[in-house]
Formats: structure tokens, C-alpha cells, sequence
């Protein structure tokens, strides 16, 4: 019966799931991928830097910033665009950001960005912003690019290699450390609480530091050391050649003089006088150490948020581990004032950025002998000192110190422990006018003894001596602590805990040589004495310092074998003077001791 009879669906009349035929499904499927080819395309064509830079807001601000930087220019022609460091790459947190962008086409809208400077008001809120992000997700966008495990540390700066190390072993992220890098920054207007929380680092972000990366540290490690190994052997070579040419000079000088002695018994001529300091110099170490222009970069700032290796100082690293080897790259840019951390203002056009100093260290029983050597410079008048020299009595000075680990920062930053932002010539210097009406003037020595005369300002002094030591600055408050005295008895508790610095100071022009300590304040009190030898000979300085090992005399060190002492040095050249002069950073002294840097070997 047809009434009865079955009729079989067509295929396009099939039932699916949830009761959808087949000719549905076929048109939701090409709806779905029409839909989502279209949703696609939007998605990368929206995610372009042409696109990004397609509204003048982003065209004549952010882009023209990012334009200079290796993002954009590189020796390798990879370049990273505005989608590289602001787009995940996975769809899920693509599309979420896409959302989140809708913020921004807002802000466009409503010309809230339109002009230079409405952007530049609100740069710091849309930074802070796109800081957050990347550190919420270990800088995913940067390291899209740049693998912490792909890192080969034998193309690195030993600064690099050692900031990166430390990322590994203490969890930090590539924004810790490299905020601005493609745009403006404006890292100096977060507050330090701000940037110490923001900065920290995430135990989550710890990596175990990669095998290839060790293995390549040693290597370029190994291969630094054995350069050094080759300099200094040749040096060595050189050095013995010098010697012997001075000893033939010195026996062809005394026959000549012997004879001529036996030929003009009444022969008027002086003698010409023969040295105190009569050492094997031959038996000498030898080693080769840069001094540099610091400007006015003090303890303060190498403890302040402008230092990048902050948290690396804090944490025990000594400077020249970051730095050591890129001391005249610092000092040029420094000198020049093109150090991106403004540390000098006050530029002297000529002036060395730094000088390479070789120092030969010996000792026999009873005494330390120290021999600087160094290229003399041509002369740069100071533009803002009548006559151009700060210090005309004095082409030269030279001042070194040495200290135990009992001063702290001593074992790390070297003499650097007792430069402060507010000593005489630095950028908070007191008044001359409040040091004379304060109270302190009674116990601290406010005489300089800087340029042609006496001046009055702060000395140097150590953190252990004041209460506190202002960092931050906030409220207008001046750097540093020369006013935060501590009471007399913590002074002596000091001192008797030898937390002071020893110096001996010598000046070529008097030819004074002063010895003291710098603990409240640095203070020449004549100590156990150094004798000191100084000449300019054929456009070279050479300064022989000979100096008892052990004295029992408060504010000396005694120097004894089997211990290591902290050890640094600063050259007044072309008579400069305060702080404007060539510093070391710290370094380790010691006798018969291979592993310091300045190991005076026995005669």
C-alpha cells in the first residue's frame, strides 16, 4: 500500500547529532570556515607593524623611538616588529589580547592619545602596563626570539655573562633588566618600592643553567685567562730586557764615574744622588690594572636604582666581575658625557677617559715596595678653572689604600667604599656655610687639602661611621650622610674593629707624601711612614712607594702572609684635583699569593 509503504531519507536529509541533517552540517561547516578564514584574516591583518604604526599617534611617537634601536636596525637584518614584542603567538592569548586592545582603539577614538605630548602623559601608565605583562609571563614575547638556553656566553660581555647567570640561578625575567630597550624609557618615575617589587625576582622563572652554557662560559673563560697568561708573559719578557738595559746603564755609569774620578780628583761635579729604595725589581710581579674617570658615579649611586648591577653588588659580586673588562669603554663614555646614566656634567674637553697603569709589587721582611707606572698625558685645560689646572703645585698625585674585609663594600668595590655623593666637589656637597655652623665640625676634619691650598668640604668617610646613608633621595633630600654621625664610642668600636681604610697619599709637586686612615673622615696622621720615589721620564711616570709591613700604630694595616687585603688607587693627572682624577676599581692584595691581582712576591 503506498499509504504504508517507507520512503528511504535522502543523504542530505540525514539526521546528526542533536537531530542536525546533513545539508545543515555542510552549511555550517562552510559558514564556519568562511567565518573563521574571515576572522583569521582580520586577526594577521590587524597584527602587523604597518598596521600599528597606520594612526600618527603610534607613527610619530613610539615609532620614531623604535626606529634607531636594534630591534629595528641590526648587522644581521632581523628585525622585530611592533606584533614581535606585543602579540602572543598562541591563538588563545592572541585573541585575548586582541580584546584587550580594544582599550587602546578607545583611546584612539576618544583622542585620548592625539597629540605628542597627551602621549606623553600618559606614557608611564601605558609602560607600566606592558611591564606588568611581561613580567606576569616570563617575558613569553621576548623570549620568542631570545632563548635563555640558546644563550652562548662566548659572544657575551663578562657583564652580560654574569647579569644572565645570576637570571638563571634567582629567577629573573629579560624585563628585570631590559626596560626601554625599543622605546623611550620611563623607569625612573616608579618609586623604589614600585621597582623593587616589580624587579624582584620569581623563584617560578629558576632555570637550571644549561650545560652548553657552562661549558661555554669555561671556555671563554679559559680562553680570556690564557690571553692574559700571554700578555703578561710577554710583559715579563719585555720587563727583563728594561732591566738589564738599566742595570748596563747603571755599571757603565758608575765605571765612567770611577774613572773619571781617578783622572779630576778635585772635580766639582754632584754626584747625582742615589735611590733609597734599592730593590730587585727583576723579582718583582708584575700586573697590568686600568684606572678611569669616574665622574661623579659614588657609593650611593652604585647602590641606587640608576646602577644596573645593583642587585649583583648587594649580593657580594665584586665590580670588576661585571666591568673589568671594559674599564676604558667606561671612562670614555663617562668623560665624554655620553654615558646614558648622566654621571658627568662637567666636561673637560682632551681629558683622558683612563690611563693604563702597570704595577710592579715586592717585599722582603720587613717592607712592601709598589711600583706605578704609566704613560703621562698631553694637557687638557679645565674650561671652569682660571688658568685651566685645578691644582698648578701639583702635576701629579697618586693615593692608594688597602682595608680588611671588616669594612664593608670594601671586599668588593675597593676605595670606592668611602666615595660619597655629598663629599667635597660631588653633586650634594654641603655648603661651606653649614659645615662651619654645624656641630660636627668640632670632630670631623673638613680640610680637604684639595687644589693649591687647603679647601673646606667633606672628606671621605665610611657607611660603619654614620647612622644612615640616604639612597633614595626623596623629598629633595641630599645623597649620602656626611651629617649622620654616629657617637663617639661607635667610632672607637670601629676603629678598634679595624673597619677603616688605610691611605698614603703622595704629591709630586711638594713631593709630600702623607700617610693616614679614612674612617669618620679621612685624617693624616703619619702612621708608620712611607718613602716615595718619583719621576717623568721621556713622557713616563714612575712611582716607587716603600712601605712597612707591620706597625702597631692605629689606623695602619699590618700586612702579613697568608692573608688577603683589599687594595685600591686613583691618580691625580694633569693637576687635577677633588674628584675629578682616575680611579681603580677594587682589587685583592697579598704576598706570595697567585690568586691576587697584585701579589708582591718575596725578594
Amino acid at each position: 500500500m503506498t499509504n504504508n509503504k517507507f520512503t528511504k531519507p535522502s543523504f542530505w536529509s540525514r539526521r546528526l547529532i542533536l537531530g542536525t541533517t546533513v545539508s545543515g552540517a555542510v552549511i555550517f561547516f562552510i559558514t564556519g570556515i568562511v567565518f573563521w578564514g574571515g576572522f583569521n584574516t582580520a586577526m594577521e591583518a590587524t597584527n602587523t607593524t604597518e598596521f600599528c604604526i597606520g594612526c600618527h599617534e603610534m607613527q610619530d611617537n613610539v615609532y620614531q623611538e623604535y626606529k634607531p634601536t636594534i630591534h629595528h636596525l641590526n648587522r644581521t637584518g632581523v628585525r622585530a616588529g611592533c606584533p614581535d614584542c606585543h602579540v602572543p603567538k598562541e591563538w588563545i592569548h592572541k585573541v585575548v589580547r586582541k580584546i584587550q586592545a580594544s582599550k587602546e582603539v578607545f583611546s584612539w577614538l576618544t583622542g585620548k592619545l592625539d597629540t605628542k605630548e597627551k602621549f606623553n602623559e600618559h606614557r608611564f601608565e601605558l609602560a607600566q602596563s606592558v611591564w606588568k605583562a611581561m613580567k606576569d609571563t616570563d617575558s613569553r614575547e621576548c623570549r620568542n626570539c631570545h632563548n635563555f638556553e640558546s644563550m652562548n656566553p662566548e659572544f657575551q660581555k663578562p657583564r652580560a655573562r654574569k647579569q644572565h647567570l645570576n637570571a638563571f640561578e634567582i629567577g629573573q625575567t629579560c624585563i628585570d633588566c631590559h626596560k626601554g630597550i625599543a622605546h623611550n624609557s620611563v623607569r625612573d618615575k616608579l618609586s623604589d618600592e614600585a621597582l623593587e617589587a616589580l624587579e624582584a625576582p620569581n623563584p617560578d622563572y629558576i632555570r637550571e643553567v644549561p650545560q652548553a652554557y657552562l661549558e661555554g662560559l669555561a671556555r671563554v673563560e679559559a680562553k680570556e685567562a690564557a690571553e692574559r697568561a700571554q700578555v703578561k708573559a710577554d710583559k715579563a719578557v719585555e720587563k727583563a730586557k728594561v732591566e738589564q738595559q738599566i742595570a748596563d746603564a747603571v755599571a757603565q755609569a758608575l765605571a765612567t764615574r770611577a774613572t773619571e774620578t781617578k783622572s779630576s780628583v778635585s772635580s766639582k761635579k754632584t754626584p747625582t744622588p742615589a735611590s733609597n729604595i734599592n730593590v730587585d725589581w727583576s723579582k718583582a710581579n708584575s700586573t697590568d690594572i686600568g684606572v678611569f674617570y669616574p665622574g661623579t658615579a659614588s657609593l650611593e649611586w652604585i647602590l641606587g636604582r640608576r646602577h644596573g648591577g645593583k642587585r649583583a653588588f648587594t649580593k657580594g659580586d665584586r665590580c670588576i666581575e661585571c666591568h673589568g673588562e671594559e674599564i676604558a669603554d667606561i671612562g670614555q663614555n663617562i668623560v665624554s658625557g655620553q654615558s646614558k646614566k648622566i654621571i658627568e656634567e662637567n666636561i673637560i674637553p682632551g681629558k683622558r677617559g683612563s690611563i693604563d697603569v702597570t704595577i710592579d709589587a715586592t717585599h722582603d721582611n720587613d717592607h712592601l715596595y709598589l711600583r706605578f707606572t704609566w704613560s703621562d698625558g698631553d694637557h687638557a685645560p679645565v674650561p671652569f678653572v682660571e688658568g685651566g689646572k685645578m691644582d698648578p703645585e701639583n702635576p701629579m698625585k697618586l693615593a692608594f689604600m688597602i682595608a680588611t674585609d671588616d669594612v664593608e663594600y670594601a671586599d668588593r668595590a675597593g676605595c670606592w667604599a668611602t666615595c660619597h655623593a655629598d663629599a667635597n666637589s660631588m653633586p650634594f656637597a654641603p655648603k661651606q656655610d653649614a659645615l662651619k655652623g654645624s656641630d660636627l665640625a668640632k670632630r670631623l676634619n673638613f680640610n680637604t687639602g684639595s687644589g693649591s691650598g687647603s679647601a673646606m668640604g667633606v672628606t671621605k668617610y665610611l657607611k660603619e661611621t654614620r647612622t644612615k646613608l640616604e639612597l633614595k633621595g626623596r623629598g629633595g633630600k641630599a645623597l649620602g650622610g656626611w651629617d649622620k654621625l654616629k657617637g663617639e664610642a661607635d667610632i672607637t668600636a670601629a676603629q678598634d674593629a679595624d673597619q677603616f681604610m688605610d691611605i698614603i697619599r703622595y704629591k709630586s709637586g711638594t713631593g709630600a707624601v702623607e700617610d693616614g686612615q679614612i674612617l669618620a673622615s679621612r685624617d693624616m696622621h703619619g702612621g708608620q711612614g712611607a718613602e716615595v720615589e718619583a719621576a717623568l721620564k721621556n713622557g713616563t711616570w714612575s712611582v716607587v712607594i716603600k712601605r712597612k709591613l707591620k706597625s702597631d700604630k692605629a689606623g695602619d694595616i699590618s700586612i702579613e702572609a697568608g692573608k688577603v687585603y683589599n687594595f685600591g688607587f686613583a691618580i691625580h693627572d694633569d693637576y687635577s684635583s677633588a674628584r675629578y682624577h682616575h680611579v681603580s676599581f677594587g682589587y685583592k692584595l697579598a704576598l706570595d699569593n697567585d690568586e691576587a691581582e697584585v701579589n708582591a712576591k718575596a725578594q
